[in-house]
């Protein structure tokens, strides 16, 4: 049979693994003890009698513990769930502790109390848009850097074995057809070289059809000149500096003949007028500024031409127009002005 005061007389006064001692007074960390407090009325191992109020995810629970559950301690406590509006709850507690000290159904009451509000406060605080903290484990990444580096270093390793082996396979320093090595390796070797010898090929196939193809068309350029050469024709950049001169000579060639030409007709005017009288002739038509040349009867001496070299140059087309200043006004263009 339990006996209350013995259990209390032991745990109070001499040694309980849930006690916390201080300076003032003591706490219980029992999970079941309703006000975390290791007194004799608060105890829930030293009272047959008990109830108090816990949470779990946010819902409430009423656990109540009888004196004829004492003997099956799994199933000592009886777990009623509680309303999630405060009244209600309220309500309930006072329903299932109906004949129990005050002093209990009080605690529990002010125990779902101080429950509901902080599951309110942790609401609010959900509702708000903070800042999520994480924690940086520093030897973690220092150890995973570490482990990175060293597999790297070993990748590194296995590739230049690697090659340094194909390289020796390559070279025939092992024979043919060595026997300590994998079929499967040795015919991977096998294509890469037959792969490697195509590509070479087809590479030389390319240069060779380009090289065909610059041979014909500089063929077909020969040809075409030797037509060229065969008509006659010559192929003359178009600014040379012969050019130039040429088409130089040929203007003052004409500006030579043009002078001539109009020395001759003011030669031949002057003496008509003098033989001729005004009253004779027709007035002539005559503006200030320009003249107009009349046919000439004398004949210029054609003028021998520079032996120049042979070259043969395009055909050039020169139109020259000269405006006189001043035209000395003869008898005849007195008189009719």
């Amino acid at each position: 049979m339990q006996s209350d005061d013995v259990i209390w007389s032991v745990i109070g006064h001499e040694f309980c693994s849930y006690k916390v001692k201080t300076v003032t007074q003591n706490f219980c960390r029992n999970e079941y003890n309703v006000t975390g407090l290791c007194t004799r009325q608060s105890c829930p191992l030293a009272n047959s009698r008990y109830a108090t109020v816990r949470e779990n995810e946010g819902v409430l629970y009423l656990y109540i513990k009888t004196i004829e559950r004492a003997h099956t301690p799994a199933n000592m406590w009886e777990k009623i769930e509680l309303s999630k509006d405060y009244s209600k709850a309220l309500e309930q507690i006072d329903k299932e502790l109906k004949y129990w000290p005050n002093f209990t159904i009080h605690k529990c009451k002010q125990r779902v109390t101080k429950i509901t509000q902080y599951l309110i406060k942790m609401r609010r605080i959900k509702l708000r848009q903070e800042p999520k903290l994480v924690g940086v484990k520093k030897k973690l990444d220092r150890r995973e850097a570490t482990r990175e580096r060293k597999a790297l270093s070993a990748a590194h390793l296995e590739k230049s074995i690697e090659k340094e082996l194909i390289e020796r396979l390559k070279s025939k320093a092992y024979g043919d057809a060595p026997l300590n090595v994998n079929e499967s390796v040795w015919q991977t070797i096998l294509d890469r070289e037959k792969s490697g010898k195509e590509k070479e090929l087809i590479v030389g196939a390319q240069l060779d059809m380009e090289d065909d193809e610059t041979d014909g068309e500089e063929e077909e350029e020969e040809e075409m000149e030797e037509d060229w050469d065969a008509e006659g024709g010559e192929f003359v950049s178009d600014f040379s500096g012969d050019e130039d001169g040429d088409l130089d000579d040929e203007l003052s060639d004409l500006e030579d003949v043009v002078d001539a030409g109009l020395g001759v007709e003011e030669s031949g005017d002057d003496q008509s007028d003098d033989d001729s009288s005004p009253e004779d002739e027709p007035p002539s038509k005559t503006v200030l500024g320009k003249r107009k040349t009349k046919p000439t009867t004398a004949r210029v001496p054609p003028r021998k031409k520079l032996d120049k070299p042979g070259r043969r140059g395009p055909r050039v087309e020169v139109e020259i127009e000269r405006e006189m200043e001043s035209v000395p006004l003869t008898r005849s263009a007195l008189a009719n002005w």
